[in-house]
């Protein structure tokens, strides 16, 4: 009995040998890779595109840093994608935080919260001195990842923020923000939004003197949201590289939020970079029909029980019960990098992960500590350092770098005094 009960404890043993020892491996392979990416953020900074965090602070903790603490790994305690350990397990050296406010706020409300957030960010900054510092430039992004803090720069989410002002605008750059997003989800009065109904046929006269001033500026001209074509017209009008903080490939999922193969070889040609993000519903196919079905729900059963929101949350529930939501995944990430860098170039791709500004992530990248796995795929893919370098960080401090050279070209232009006829329409 005691024999057999060893021949059977080694049997078993034995198996689990054989079934573990190639996940063992592949688990020790990925750690390796994982390891060896890590190395390279050490000497080139990771910098992403987009984050939300401030608006999260806003919504759910007062505003207010020292109402959650950031030292800690929130991940089960919280519903934040963001904390310093997450951040430093990311290897993340450059990061944008968005400041971001809603399309829904009246131009001069969102103006004056626009400033609150850029506050939010320099007072997250303060109360982290020791792992956060403000950059405006290139090379200040490059000396703060040096020393071994994380670089914090600020992006504008959405040209309504203006008020239809480049004197506000001015004020904005002075204040820190170094990207503008041109519109968020609806028209502005100068500038079609991709998801909302066209005003302009993309920018308008005034628009096109927004872009414009930020040039001489050097505030980077930010084209994620917009219509494709406000991107034409961005491009065109332009003297400097633009970006896309945060947007994917519409060859790969055909969700308007994402760029088309023909913009992406004119980004290529003006010298700009796409921010690929990891929102599912902008890199998932299945995801965004999902999306789209859900909505579509949601529109019958609002005209089915009108001015009964409870029937029509009740209706909603049960469907999605019945239609659970697809899982988007890392790969579906890989797949648009590889898109853009097949169209437009391995100088032409980054990240912008919109951490802290959507509900679900994919599958191996749900909080900031997710890069090291996205970048150690593409190298088992077959990317090498200097790929990885270039779509971590150096592609976009090329970008920052050629926005500056424009603006230093026009240091004796005067501030533009443009301003938008009463009406909202075209000059």
């Amino acid at each position: 009995m005691i024999r057999t009960a060893l021949s059977a404890t080694l049997l078993a043993a034995a198996s689990l040998a054989v079934l573990s020892g190639p996940a063992l491996a592949q688990s020790t392979k990925a750690g390796a890779d994982e390891a060896r990416v890590m190395q390279i953020l050490k000497r080139t900074p990771l910098i992403d595109g987009h984050n939300d965090l401030p608006w999260a602070l806003r919504q759910g903790f007062g505003n207010d840093p020292y109402r959650v603490d950031l030292n800690a790994n929130l991940s089960a305690t919280t519903r934040l994608h963001t904390d310093i350990p997450r951040l430093r397990a990311g290897g993340v050296g450059g990061q944008f935080w968005s400041v971001y406010v809603p399309a829904s706020m009246a131009p001069v409300d969102a103006a004056k919260a626009t400033f609150e957030q850029i506050d939010t960010v320099k007072r997250i900054v303060a109360a982290h001195p020791e792992t956060f510092e403000i950059a405006t430039t290139a090379d200040d992004l490059a000396r703060i990842h040096r020393g071994g803090k994380i670089a914090s720069l600020i992006g504008m989410e959405g040209g309504y923020s203006i008020d239809d002002s480049l004197g506000l605008l001015r004020e904005f750059y002075d204040s820190g923000a170094r990207y503008m997003t041109l519109t968020h989800s609806k028209s502005t009065t100068w500038a079609d939004s991709g998801t909302d109904a066209p005003k302009w046929g993309g920018l308008n006269a005034f628009g096109e003197e927004v872009v414009k001033e930020m040039n001489r500026l050097g505030m980077m001209v930010d084209l994620s949201h917009v219509s494709e074509d406000t991107m034409v017209d961005a491009l065109r009008v332009s003297e400097a590289p633009v970006i896309f903080s945060h947007s994917s490939a519409r060859a790969v999922t055909a969700h308007p939020r994402n760029v088309p193969d023909a913009v992406l070889r004119q980004m290529a040609a003006n010298g700009g970079v796409v921010m690929v993000t990891f929102v599912p519903g902008f890199i998932s196919e299945p995801v965004r029909a999902w999306g789209a079905a859900r909505s579509a729900e949601d529109a019958r059963l609002k005209s089915l029980n009108p001015g009964d929101p409870a029937a029509v949350k009740a209706g909603l529930d049960a469907w999605v019960a019945a239609n659970p939501a697809p899982k988007a995944t890392m790969d579906d990430v890989v797949a648009h990098i590889q898109h853009v860098r097949d169209v437009a170039g391995i100088d032409h791709v980054g990240l912008g992960g919109d951490y802290d500004g959507v509900d679900s992530l994919p599958v191996g990248l749900e909080g900031v500590d997710g890069y090291p796995r996205l970048l150690a795929e593409l190298m088992r893919r077959g990317w090498s350092e200097a790929d990885i370098r270039k779509i971590s960080g150096e592609n976009l401090l090329r970008v920052m770098r050629a926005v500056e050279r424009v603006a230093a070209s026009k240091r004796g232009e005067r501030p533009n005094l443009a301003q938008l006829p009463n009406d909202g329409a075209p000059e």
